[in-house]
């Protein structure tokens, strides 16, 4: 053996330790830089969003793959892009990526997150935005921006949400036909630029088929959720009349004004319909809805939904003498889809025409716009809605409807016109023609009424008026107050989209959720309009 003390000094030992606790820890900074580089996350990054979902955008932000900044980025670099091919946007949100920083921050903070966190919504020019103009359509009203946001607006924001424009639309609501505006001028349907988007919320369709946000909100008077939507292979909901609230948003007719969420998916239009459905108190008709909201809809989204199911063919709204036989064909595929799918079709005869007969409706525009406008306080550029008539702001097109509908008093309310002109809750010719369409479904016992949104494809850009035809959405919900959906049936002559229209009893929009998603998913019939490629991914 070799010479090795037997025993050490104290000052060896702590020698010693030192040279082995500083070879110690050298090797474990060493490993650590290494785990450090084999496990480092990788940095965020842009995500395609075209057609991208809500859970798509928060699952890519709640990772990490992305930042809720490159989320909206993303989306304003398409409105840079191809906005000047269909004009849907009126005006941007100045202040949409300082709200996305907001929300990176919630999210590394691991604060409470919104419903709607970081989802670029799209909102009609009709509803009150107080960051925002909100003309209408109307160039009278090109300076006017709100005290504060339309219910809606506030719940979406409340929730998270990033208004991140606003849509062009139909001067003051009066078109089914298209969205042209005194203010921003006319928008394209987005699958097919020679064609309209329908009316009014044309511009709310067209943006979000081209995905320059996830999502929008829209009004329907008669036909303008459901309308554009159908027109571009998008999903819309007109509610239970009393379900949501119109505070904050121009109104057309308020005794028919519905507004609500506009998208791609059923199960993104449940999401938001979660956050803008349910009791205001400054909307009086929503005391009938009040405790009828579901506390969740998204529960409804069943993709069997459709076994077992008894549904109602409106023939009146099928077999009519103006309907494009291409679009007939498109519907009759989706009868037998709805069968694939387990669903009992019979056919549903039920006279529409006491919707009809004489004031089922009347024209109180002049004095809820008038009510409207009291509401902007001060800021209010005009004080009733005849003015615009003597300073010449307005469309040539719109000319003989404005005179038309400026013809009662403004202050007088409409039940004191002669003849009157009764809210919704207390007419009994609306009243009755609910309580006779729910009388006969429960006869046939069906559980829903299906009908094609409209028996013909968009018109024409050029011949908007002369080719407007088969505009069934006008027909049977809004003079019932009943809730409707339209989901996406295909496409006729190549590429134009046609929807599948289901209508229900009142507060049931649990049941046509359900039904209007398990279509969805049986059939898959949406995909992105031709012309608008996502983008390549750069930092922002």
């Amino acid at each position: 053996m070799g010479d090795y003390p037997l025993s050490l000094s104290s000052t060896d030992l702590i020698a010693m330790n030192f040279r082995i606790s500083s070879f110690c820890a050298g090797l474990f900074a060493v490993f650590a830089l290494l785990l450090t580089t084999c496990v480092e996350e990788p940095s965020a990054t842009p995500i395609n969003v075209v057609e991208a979902s809500i859970a798509d955008v928060h699952t890519a932000v709640l990772t990490g793959a992305t930042t809720c900044r490159m989320v909206v980025q993303s989306h304003l670099d398409r409105i840079d892009i191809y906005e000047d091919q269909i004009n849907a946007i009126t005006v941007l949100n100045p202040n949409a990526l300082t709200r996305a920083d907001e929300i990176d921050a919630a999210v590394a903070s691991g604060s409470d997150l919104g419903a709607l966190f970081c989802v670029p919504m799209l909102v009609k020019d009709n509803f009150d935005t107080h960051d925002m103009v909100t003309t209408g359509g109307s160039i009278a009203l090109m300076e006017s921006v709100p005290p504060d946001d339309a219910f809606m607006v506030r719940r979406i924001r409340e929730e998270g949400a990033i208004v991140i424009a606003k849509t062009n639309m139909a001067e003051w609501a009066f078109s089914p036909r298209q969205s042209v505006s005194s203010s921003f001028d006319t928008t394209r349907n987005a699958y097919a630029l020679d064609r309209v988007p329908a009316g009014s919320s044309g511009g709310t369709a067209s943006g979000v088929a081209v995905s320059f946000g996830l999502i929008g909100l829209g009004s329907d008077t008669g036909n303008s959720i459901r309308g554009p939507s159908s027109h571009l292979a998008l999903v819309g909901i007109r509610s239970t009349i009393g379900l949501t609230s119109r505070d904050g948003i121009i109104p057309l007719h308020f005794d028919r004004d519905i507004a609500g969420p506009m998208g791609r998916t059923v199960e993104d239009v449940a999401r938001v319909f979660n956050v803008v459905a349910g009791y205001d108190p400054a909307d009086p008709y929503t005391e009938d809805g009040r405790n009828r909201k579901e506390d969740d809809y998204t529960v409804f989204l069943d993709s069997s939904g459709l076994e077992g199911v008894r549904l109602g063919v409106l023939t009146q709204l099928v077999d009519t003498e103006d309907a494009d036989t291409a679009v007939i064909r498109v519907f009759e595929d989706a009868v037998a889809d709805l069968m694939r799918l387990g669903a009992e079709v019979v056919d549903f005869n039920f006279d529409l025409a006491p919707a009809r007969r004489p004031n089922m409706r009347c024209s109180r525009f002049r004095y809820d716009v008038g009510q409207y406008l009291a509401s902007l306080g001060d800021r209010a550029p005009i004080r009733d809605v005849a003015e615009v008539l003597e300073t010449g702001q307005y469309s040539d097109y719109i000319e003989g409807t404005l005179r038309g509908r400026v013809s009662q008093p403004l202050d007088l309310h409409p039940v004191d016109f002669d003849p009157p002109c009764m809210d919704y809750f207390d007419h009994e010719g609306r009243q009755g023609l609910r309580a006779e369409l729910v009388a006969a479904m429960d006869d046939a016992g069906i559980d829903a009424v299906v009908y094609p949104s409209w028996t013909n494809p968009p018109a024409h850009i050029d011949r908007g008026d002369e080719e407007y035809r088969g505009d069934n959405s006008q027909r049977v919900a809004p003079a019932t107050g009943l809730p409707a959906i339209t989901v996406p049936m295909g496409y006729s002559y190549g590429d134009l989209p046609a929807g599948l229209q289901i209508l229900g009893r009142a507060y049931a929009e649990g049941v046509l959720f359900k039904l209007a998603y398990a279509y969805e998913q049986g059939t898959h019939h949406r995909h992105p309009p031709s012309g608008f490629p996502e983008l390549a991914l750069t930092d922002n």
